[in-house]
């Protein structure tokens, strides 16, 4: 007699069953860890995963059996972004109803390539990709924007669709502190390597980059940035918008990092003159505390998406668009795509502006609280006062090597997680601030164990 299969996620209660094994065995992990990263280092991470035996083995064991080992070994070595001590990049602790959320995504499994896969999913993607393209450029007739899988994709439709506007001629010029993702998504079309401004100050000066325009021959694209990854920069967008009206070039603006900083009332000046970009990467899976990957592209007229539109007669036949069902196959360069506005959509609800806003606000305010501890230090030195949460710092007269090994001798012991970033041809420790439940005792404990390492 034929075994009978194991039960689907549609059966409520035994998923409900099962995310209680996974509840504890997060814990358990947690518990083992100690701390934002699993101590010891590659080598000894990788040996404890390896003591979980064989991956496919002939039989299998159980489903809570599998889900109780795996996750606790995965929890047990993760880095940690609910920790507060785990502050090294733009990676941040979700919110915990955005993570229910995307549960109910997977346990529905919608595909956002048709509509008869998704017929909910894909109405609520357009209302909310409405709403948000309309925080992007509010005085626009007609936004639109595309969920993405983060900056990288973004950038690269951004670049995408200005080509398909002005054809292989296109140059883009960004300035020296931008993504590494303009570089690649230009080799990846087959476009001139992207023209780069220097950027000593850590932004774009308009002054110059009105000058590099002015020696350029055919359509340029302007690639600005609102949140340098390594210093949380934000270029003068205003002035950077008009160098790119004074010479006929487009303007897009990478605010991956800086983009939901539109929710605060407090900071979203930072942001003025964003509405002047015609395309703008944001990513809510940054400074919107999502789940990966919640990405966004807001384009300032839905008409540039067109170029995007594409017929496959299993997924949008013309008969079927004309006769009134959705066409999604033009909102992605994907197919098969999760329904990842769900977790979005329910956040937006739960928070709205305003508590999205004090998120944004409070992280800030640590990035500012950091950068006090770190003035008053007589061992440290702090870079820049933040724009963001971004706070780099380093010990008092540290050589680049060493400033490198009390990263790795903090990683190795598993204490704390910080990056690193090069300016002012300096090396320098890196906090990016994204736990809202972070406190100015674990900004204190940051400081002492850099200090202690320094003198190890």
């Amino acid at each position: 007699m034929r075994a009978a299969p194991p039960p689907l996620a549609a059966d409520p209660t035994a998923l409900s069953r099962l995310l209680g094994t996974v509840l504890d065995a997060l814990r358990e992990g947690a518990e083992v860890r100690g701390g934002p990263l699993p101590a010891g280092g590659p080598e000894a991470v990788a040996r404890r995963m390896a003591g979980l035996g064989a991956v496919l083995p002939d039989t299998g064991t159980t489903p809570h059996e599998a889900l109780r080992t795996v996750v606790r070994a995965l929890a047990e070595g993760a880095a940690d972004p609910a920790h507060p001590l785990c502050a090294a990049h733009l990676h941040t602790p979700p919110l915990a109803l955005a993570v229910a959320a995307d549960l109910a995504a997977s346990a529905l499994n919608p595909s956002m390539d048709s509509w008869d896969q998704a017929p909910a999913a894909s109405a609520l993607e357009a209302a909310v990709t409405a709403a948000l393209a309309a925080e992007v450029f509010p005085e626009a007739p007609h936004p639109d924007a595309l969920v993405t899988t983060g900056g990288t994709e973004s950038n690269q439709l951004a670049l995408l669709l200005a080509r398909e506007r002005h054809g292989p001629g296109l140059r883009s010029v960004v300035g020296a502190n931008a993504h590494h993702s303009f570089r690649r998504a230009a080799w990846l079309l087959g476009l001139p390597e992207p023209v780069v401004v220097p950027t000593p100050r850590g932004t774009t000066d308009p002054a110059v980059l009105a000058e590099t325009l002015a020696g350029q021959q055919g359509p340029v694209l302007v690639a600005a940035t609102a949140g340098t990854t390594d210093e949380g920069l934000i270029d003068p967008l205003p002035a950077i918008a008009e160098a790119c009206a004074a010479h006929g070039a487009e303007l897009h603006v990478d605010a991956a990092y800086g983009g939901p900083v539109l929710f605060s009332r407090t900071h979203r000046a930072l942001l003025d003159g964003l509405d002047r970009a015609r395309t703008v990467t944001a990513d809510l899976h940054k400074l919107g505390w999502q789940p990966a990957a919640a990405g966004l592209l807001a384009v300032r007229d839905t008409d540039d998406l067109a170029a995007l539109g594409h017929t496959a007669d299993y997924l949008n036949a013309d008969d079927d668009t004309e006769a009134g069902l959705p066409d999604l196959l033009g909102r992605s360069l994907r197919t098969t795509r999760r329904p990842d506005v769900l977790k979005t959509a329910v956040t937006l609800r739960a928070l709205g502006r305003t508590g999205l806003g004090a998120l944004v606000d409070t992280c800030m305010e640590l990035a500012q609280d950091l950068a006090d501890l770190v003035e008053k230090a007589p061992g440290l030195d702090l870079k820049d006062r933040p724009t963001l949460t971004t706070v780099l710092f380093r010990p008092t007269g540290a050589t680049d090597e060493a400033v490198a090994a009390i990263r790795r001798t903090l990683l190795a012991d598993g204490t704390a997680v910080l990056g690193r970033a090069a300016a002012d041809g300096r090396l320098w420790l890196k906090a990016t601030l994204l736990n809202p439940h972070t406190t100015r005792g674990d900004l204190a404990r940051i400081l002492t164990l850099v200090e202690g390492s320094a003198h190890r």
